[in-house]
């Protein structure tokens, strides 16, 4: 058997490449907060608790469209509701005696990432593997989204508006790798280009702001997709 304090550093080592990535991406957040008014500890707080890319990036497109809290709060919900899912499904891999407080903290910063390395290693190491992960994964972010803010604060204008097309480049690495093998998902981002420049060419729908029409595409396009190719459970395509 492990100490916790071994199992927790095991959590720190094996969490370093996902904090230096954390970091990068952190950056590119940065200076979407920067573009949307929020100071450097604002940033940082922000990526402490939000800890999310593109829930982090709806909710800083949301602020500087000057949208409401409660688009803020449905926007967020929506983007990062298969969070909800990895909890629930990391959780089941600890020990059953494993009591509901720390079964709350592992839930606390699952990402894609960090599910990934909790879904290979709670089973063996427990919660204290996934804190010692979080404790190198979370600053990682947060520092990068405050060091975003303050290079745009510093940075020439141009220079800024050249890294903000960091963030869009992130978020297509993230999506044209399952394209190449998935025709279905190709055409969904297709349709999802089309609909959402179209959106902006009707005058009758200019009147929503930017914040409730992110709300609406995504429910409208994800319930689409659902409903006409469903995912069995085996399904890993």
């Amino acid at each position: 058997m492990y100490s916790r304090k071994e199992v927790f550093k095991k959590g720190m080592h094996d969490a370093i490449p996902i904090m230096l990535g954390y970091f990068a991406v952190g950056f590119s957040l940065g200076i979407a907060a920067k573009n949307a008014g929020l100071t450097p500890f604002q940033g940082f707080v922000t990526s402490f608790l939000g800890n999310a890319s593109a829930g982090e990036y709806v909710a800083f497109s949301i602020i500087a469209a000057q949208g409401t809290y409660l688009e803020m709060a449905i926007g967020t919900l929506i983007t990062n509701a298969r969070y909800l899912l990895m909890s629930a499904s990391l959780t089941q891999k600890i020990d059953e005696n494993t009591s509901l407080f720390h079964r709350m903290l592992v839930a606390f910063d699952i990402t894609d990432e960090l599910f990934g390395l909790g879904i290979a290693n709670i089973a063996s190491y427990g919660p204290f593997y996934m804190y010692g992960a979080y404790l190198m994964a979370i600053p990682g972010w947060s520092l990068g989204t405050m060091f975003g803010v303050i290079a745009g604060n510093l940075l020439p204008g141009r220079i800024v508006s050249a890294l903000s097309v960091a963030l869009f480049g992130m978020f297509m690495a993230i999506i044209i790798p399952p394209c190449k093998n998935d025709s279905k998902l190709r055409i969904l981002v297709l349709l999802s280009f089309a609909i959402s420049f179209l959106w902006d060419l009707i005058p009758f729908f200019q009147v929503v702001s930017s914040g409730t029409k992110t709300i609406i595409l995504t429910l409208i396009i994800s319930s689409g997709a659902a409903l006409l190719w469903p995912r069995k459970e085996d399904d890993n395509a």
